[in-house]
C-alpha cells in the first residue's frame, strides 16, 4: 500500500478543540505558570529582606514594561486557576456534569477571570 492511499486523520489545523478542552489545557497551562510566578514573587520578597539597594532593583524590573506584562499575565492565570478550580469543586459535588451545566460554568469561569483581573489591576494601579 502507498503511502498515497492511506486516510489521513483529523488535523490540528482541522480539528477545532471544544470549549471544554481548552479550559481543561489552559488550567494545566496557567498551573505551571503559576508555579513560575512564585519564583519570581519569592525573589521579590527576599530582595525586600535584603535591603533597599536590592528591592530597588527587583522593583525596578517588575516596573519595567515586560515585569508589568509579566505581572499581568500571572494575574490572569491566578484567577483563570482559581475559577476553575471552583468548578472542579462543583463537579467534586456532582453538579455540572451534564454538557450545557459544563458550558455554561466553563463561561462563568472566563466571566470571572475577566472580570478580577480587572478589579485587581484597577486596584492595583490606583
Amino acid at each position: 500500500m502507498s503511502t498515497r492511499n492511506r486516510p489521513l486523520s483529523p488535523h490540528l489545523d482541522v480539528y477545532r478543540l471544544p470549549l471544554l478542552a481548552i479550559m481543561s489545557i489552559s488550567h494545566r497551562i496557567t498551573g505551571v505558570g503559576l508555579a513560575i510566578g512564585m519564583f519570581a514573587l519569592a525573589w521579590w520578597l527576599c530582595a525586600a529582606a535584603s535591603g533597599p539597594a536590592e528591592f530597588a532593583v527587583a522593583q525596578a524590573v517588575f516596573g519595567s514594561f515586560l515585569g508589568k506584562l509579566f505581572l499581568f499575565g500571572w494575574t490572569v492565570a491566578l484567577f483563570f486557576h482559581l475559577s476553575h478550580g471552583i468548578r472542579h469543586l462543583l463537579w467534586d459535588s456532582g453538579w455540572g456534569f451534564e454538557i450545557p451545566q459544563a458550558y455554561l460554568s466553563a463561561k462563568v469561569a472566563l466571566g470571572a477571570t475577566v472580570v478580577l483581573t480587572v478589579i485587581a489591576w484597577i486596584i492595583g494601579l490606583a
